[in-house]
């Protein structure tokens, strides 16, 4: 008689974050309410950022949050992450537009054909325009499409199914990790941290080149010895007997609309840049920007009322589970706050790391967030749900704001390509027809490799005290 094992089954997201809040609002009873003193940075200037006092903190009377106080807390957290829930749909729908003019696919099929004969460097051009979607508006879900015709690229040309899967998952991830303008990661974690918009970009740039430069190395080199000993690849059997997943004959138009599709994505990358960086603007002006751009799409593409409509409606439902994982998220800050235990937590936090190096307190938030990214895979809600507590646990612990964003973004980015929590992961390995087992044997060196990389930027941002604070 067989017994039946018992299989753990990751909560969905939605579900996991109730739970914390839940949790939080029990130890609202039971962890000791305290509080900080908010001070601007400099006393003269009512404008400047406020800091906590470290020599402030005190104990107040306890506060535990009622059960009504901790149902509505995803009323509040939605309320106090507005802005952000928006920018996302609005720029979720507006990438939507662009990936339903067909462009990227028909350009992307266009480019695959063109590298016909040079194999190998088809791997780094196709992963190179591919990040630069990812670090600049952060395009993931957009790609997923494009997987089938990347696995038959592979296929056609002696690689196998892992190296055509890994062209898009190592891009979009590494692109995660290192991104450098990226709206859901970088923009969010930034807004709640206080920094400048996009801040220490060129910091993110250097980090770029060399992890990605890494990546596209060791995809390489993993393509040739497979097109050198077919029977190395975990797939080697299954693709013998694969049939060709995209025929021969089958084309996407490529024509005059599709070109000028992409120069009006083009030209907005520009002037997402030279707004930024130059204007200073934020999250109204860039999704002013995407929808813009979208609009015009819309015009170029021929969409029609309706079509556009459409296009920005589906764009915005896809990314509705995303968007709305930042209000859960705030909903845990929202109980803390009702609570008065966050500073606890900080306090205690504090007294633990006082001591410690900087770039150990450092290297801890790195390990942190990388564990983080494996419960809440949404860039956007592990920012809402880290960032406001880690942000002042910086200033506590001599660490810059701007290396814990860095350790945000890395945790957040890398284990994207393994973690089986993730939607866009699993539906693009369905796409490409690879076991998850399989997939992750093969990916698990890259990441650590991309984990050490990563820890070596943590500590190098903080050793140059990488700012503006």
């Amino acid at each position: 008689m067989s017994e039946k094992r018992l299989k753990f089954k990751m909560p969905h997201v939605f579900v996991l974050l109730m739970l914390i809040i839940m949790i939080c609002g029990i130890l609202s009873y039971v962890v000791p309410a305290g509080q900080y003193q908010r001070v601007h940075l400099d006393p003269a200037d009512e404008t400047s950022r406020m800091v906590i006092d470290p020599a402030s903190f005190k104990y107040v009377d306890q506060t535990p949050v009622s059960l009504m106080t901790a149902l509505s807390s995803l009323a509040g957290g939605m309320s106090q992450a507005a802005d952000i829930i928006f920018f996302i749909f609005i720029v979720g729908g507006s990438i939507a537009v662009l990936q339903k003019s067909g462009a990227l696919e028909g350009g992307l099929r266009r480019l695959a054909k063109g590298m016909a004969g040079r194999e190998v460097a088809t791997i780094p051009v196709i992963m190179v325009l591919i990040v630069t979607m990812t670090v600049v508006m952060g395009a993931c879900e957009e790609f997923i499409p494009v997987i089938p015709i990347m696995v038959a690229l592979a296929l056609r040309v002696g690689f196998d199914s892992i190296t055509g899967t890994a062209m898009i998952i190592c891009s979009t991830s590494t692109g995660f990790a290192c991104s450098i303008l990226n709206p859901f990661n970088v923009g969010v974690a930034q807004s709640i941290s206080e920094l400048p918009p996009y801040s220490g970009w060129q910091f993110r740039a250097v980090m770029l080149a060399v992890m990605f430069g890494v990546t596209i190395f060791l995809v390489c080199r993993y393509a040739l010895k497979v097109k050198k000993t077919p029977q190395l690849s975990a797939m080697y059997e299954f693709d013998r007997t694969r049939e060709e997943v995209v025929e021969e004959n089958e084309e996407m138009p490529f024509g005059t609309r599709e070109k000028l599709v992409i120069a009006v994505f083009l030209a907005t990358i520009v002037m997402l840049v030279v707004g930024v960086l130059k204007f200073g603007w934020y999250f109204s002006e860039i999704g002013a920007l995407f929808l813009g751009m979208s609009i015009v799409i819309g015009v170029v593409a021929k969409m029609g009322l309706d079509g556009y409509g459409q296009a920005l409606a589906d764009g915005m439902a896809d990314i509705c589970s995303g968007a709305l994982v930042v209000g859960f998220a705030t909903g845990i800050l929202y109980i803390l706050n009702q609570g008065n235990i966050l500073d606890t937590i900080l306090h205690g936090a504090a007294t633990l790391l006082q001591g410690l190096p900087s770039q150990a307190s450092a290297v801890g938030m790195y390990v942190f967030q990388c564990l983080m990214n494996y419960l809440i895979p949404s860039g956007s809600g592990q920012a809402a749900v880290t960032m406001p507590i880690l942000s002042p646990l910086s200033d506590l612990v001599g660490v810059t704001r701007q290396t814990a964003v860095i350790a945000f973004q890395l945790g957040d980015g890398i284990s994207n390509a393994i973690t089986p929590t993730s939607g866009v992961l699993m539906a693009s390995l369905a796409l490409a027809k690879i076991p998850w087992a399989k997939w992750a044997k093969w990916f698990l060196p890259v990441m650590m490799i991309q984990y050490a990389i990563g820890l070596a930027f943590v500590i190098a941002a903080q050793s140059i005290g990488l700012g503006p604070f």
